[in-house]
């Protein structure tokens, strides 16, 4: 990879919008007629909402889900009005008013959240809009069966509630041959038989991918929108992120030298060492520490003792001398190596790596081939 002017960070995360793009279409088109939203939450997974989000509306996504009242306060700034923000978590305490203010859909997850948001609405004297998801096995978020009859029974209800969406969450759409989706399908039929007339959506990133019964009318792809498989059954699907680090300085060392904190790796012979800028500050997970590795020209190059904050050391042994240079990038995510990958070493999900990585990397947006403004 080559250096560029004036560097301001040491490692440089780029984010193809073209591809994440493409895979909403691919997703759209595999779950029509059925509306495919975005899951946009936790700043689009670590990758800016501000700028995968408004790309997804030009693209013809219409709807949004972000987890906080936080979140969807940016997000509408974002987006400007004719996009609809739900709120997967609800709305705390307290915060109705900005909520409905701000044109703010909370998802209604308990008869608490409920009752706060008829409250409001009776004050002001007009039915407020809201989705309602209810508890088909997960034991997570929503109404259980009691609490989803005491509504459907409230005559009062629908004159205090405009009700946008009923929907659940899938415990295992990762695994697509596991009996408890269709058990929650199954659960989630009788929710809405409750509701007759109101848009059902039950299909995760997984669920997109399962037979067309679990896409009812809105599907909520959130990871597979950012390139990772939700099960064995998402193909094509393109990456969507890519990491690069700088390596800061080059030393060899002598069998039986220590590196490191705790100096956790000795040097069994003369080893090549590169330190390179990148650690977990950054995102990049501690538990790779003497377990996981970087790339650099299709070669892999372990890493050697402790993840440090704010760098880590690698072996270059395996490469010409001249091969890599201080200043150099190295690959981290990229062609050598996805995110499924670094999770496996890490003893993560794919999820935890793309969100956590950190905000000191230089992001660079690009469509294909195109750096974007």
């Amino acid at each position: 990879m080559a250096k560029h002017l004036c560097p301001t960070s040491s490692s440089r995360l780029t984010i193809d919008l073209g591809a994440i793009r493409d895979n909403y279409r691919l997703i759209a088109a595999r779950i029509a007629p059925a509306m495919c939203s975005a899951v946009v939450k936790a700043d689009a997974y670590g990758l800016g909402a501000a700028r995968v989000a408004p790309m997804l509306r030009d693209a013809g996504c219409g709807i949004f889900f972000v987890a906080q009242l936080g979140e969807a306060i940016a997000l509408r700034e974002a987006l400007g009005a004719g996009s609809e923000i739900l709120i997967l978590n609800g709305v705390d305490p307290g915060g109705e008013r900005l909520c409905a203010d701000r044109g703010l859909i909370p998802v209604l997850n308990s008869l608490s959240q409920v009752e706060r948001w008829r409250t409001l609405a009776r004050e002001r004297g007009a039915a407020l809009p809201a989705a309602l998801q209810v508890d088909s096995g997960m034991s997570r978020l929503g109404l259980d069966a009691r609490s989803v009859a005491t509504l459907a029974d409230d005559a009062a209800f629908p004159r205090e509630v405009s009700l946008r969406l009923l929907m659940t969450h899938l415990a295992c759409a990762d695994a697509p041959g596991n009996s408890a989706n269709e058990a929650q399908l199954a659960r989630f039929a009788l929710a809405r038989a409750r509701f007759p007339g109101v848009p059902a959506s039950i299909a995760n990133s997984g669920g997109s991918f399962l037979p067309e019964e679990f896409h009812c009318d809105v599907a909520r792809p959130g990871i597979a929108l950012y390139g990772v498989a939700p099960s064995a059954l998402a193909e094509g699907l393109r990456p969507v992120a890519t990491l690069a680090a700088r390596v800061i300085q080059i030393r060899e060392i002598e069998a039986g030298t220590g590196v490191g904190y705790g100096l956790d790796y000795i040097a069994s012979e003369r080893r090549r060492l590169a330190t390179v800028g990148i650690g977990y500050a950054d995102g990049w997970p501690r538990h790779l520490s003497n377990v996981g590795a970087v790339w650099h020209q299709g070669t892999r190059l372990p890493i050697t003792g402790r993840v440090s904050m704010d760098s880590l050391t690698v072996d270059i042994s395996a490469l010409p001398d001249e091969a890599l240079a201080e200043g150099d990038f190295v690959e981290l995510l990229g062609p050598s190596q996805t995110l499924d990958d670094v999770a496996g070493e890490a003893g993560t999900i794919a999820y935890e790596i793309l969100t956590q990585l950190g905000r000191r990397h230089e992001r660079r947006y690009v469509d294909g081939a195109q750096i974007c403004a």
